[in-house]
């Protein structure tokens, strides 16, 4: 655990960048510092691992002041990971990833092989290995960073921003890279964001900051946003705090029909036996039962189903393993006001309503509520 206590940072000309932050950062989990500019954030991860010294304070490494610990012997017990990923221009791939473990003393052979195993993990083809940084995309770049900072199989994973300076779609993939290795490496990270969003999808925990260097709130993700600690926080969370809330809810428990879907051979009759009365649409679906669009029954005819006059239907979720949060988004980019819910091959489950993911809401939050009262009522008990 990484315990800061009463840390304070305060710069020769009167400058507070941190004041009297106090955080104990679990075990295995991600704990991210999120917050304006200026709220010291950075600072916070740089005395971590003493680039940047406290004016006043302590911060524990399992219980050990690191003051007490040679700065390069702390440093080379964590991995670091900044923005645009701080690679050796002249150095290959695999030469980059070997850095640290070359440093501990490890052979040439072993750091390399170690280099060409985290390539794996991280999700990067082996035959860039002999590439240099400026050969390749910056989303790989990130990931020759991550790697490099796992090279040493560190217990502490230090990040500055790592994905804000890659587009949308990569930052994504990069995000989704960091959940699936933490799930198998359980590191100890500790990640600097200035995006909410990406804060409360990557953190176990979340530290809000305000300018100054206080600390607003610390708690996990859905915690934080259904109950702000002040207008701070809320103001900072914005104004779809409670769509984001519903990342949290689960989608599994929606139900969903198979009446409104038919296959694209349907036959007359089978069409005529699809239940409308709640659907006014049916979706039509190719010969692998994967979605095609939706149509009004009476403009389908027997055999002659054509896809490209079918009305689109958005985009699916997986109905087993995404949120609340993704059906909404997928009924609402729906024409037909109804999401389409797959399986993880893709194939239709079923339909469901705007009108029953809204019940399916009501019900979630009457239960988060209950759940909130119960631990009230469990802690005054005790």
């Amino acid at each position: 655990m990484i315990r800061i206590e009463s840390v304070t940072k305060r710069y020769p000309d009167g400058t507070v960048a941190v004041d009297r932050l106090s955080l104990e950062i679990p075990d295995r989990s991600i704990t991210v510092l999120v917050g304006p500019s200026g709220c010291g954030k950075t600072t916070t991860l740089r005395m971590i691992n003493r680039m940047i010294e406290p004016s006043e304070g302590t911060i524990l490494l399992d219980g050990v002041d690191i003051l007490r610990q040679p700065v390069n012997t702390l440093r080379r017990s964590m991995g670091y990971v900044i923005q645009n990923a701080g690679l050796f221009q002249h150095r290959t791939i695999l030469d980059n990833i070997a850095t640290v473990p070359r440093l501990l003393g490890w052979g040439k052979e072993k750091s390399r092989a170690r280099a060409r195993e985290l390539m794996e993990r991280v999700g990067l083809d082996g035959s860039l290995a002999k590439r240099y940084p400026y050969q390749l995309s910056g989303g790989q770049q990130q990931r020759v960073g991550v790697a490099r900072a796992l090279a040493a199989d560190p217990p502490v994973l230090l990040m500055d921003e790592p994905f804000s300076a890659v587009d949308p779609v990569v930052r994504k993939g990069l995000q989704d890279e960091l959940l699936r290795i933490q799930d198998e490496l359980g590191k100890t990270i500790v990640f600097v964001t200035h995006d909410i969003d990406e804060a409360v999808k990557l953190g176990t925990m979340v530290a809000v900051m305000r300018t100054g260097g206080k600390l607003a709130q610390f708690a996990p993700p859905a915690e934080l946003l259904s109950s702000p600690a002040d207008a701070f926080v809320e103001d900072f969370l914005g104004a779809d705090r409670g769509i984001r809330r519903l990342s949290f809810f689960p989608s599994a428990g929606l139900e969903l029909l198979t009446s409104p879907v038919v296959a694209v051979d349907a036959t007359a009759e089978q069409i005529a036996a699809r239940d409308t009365t709640d659907a006014p649409y049916l979706l039509v679906t190719d010969l692998d039962g994967k979605p095609l669009g939706w149509s009004e029954p009476q403009d389908l005819t027997a055999g002659e189903i054509e896809p490209d006059q079918l009305l689109p239907y958005g985009r699916p979720f997986v109905a087993a393993t995404d949120s609340l949060r993704a059906a909404l988004d997928c009924a609402v980019l729906s024409p037909t006001g109804w999401a389409v819910g797959v399986d993880t091959d893709g194939r239709v489950a079923g339909v469901v309503s705007q009108q029953s993911i809204g019940e399916a809401i009501r019900g979630a939050h009457a239960e988060g509520r209950a759940d909130g009262t119960a631990e009230q009522a469990a802690t005054v008990t005790r």
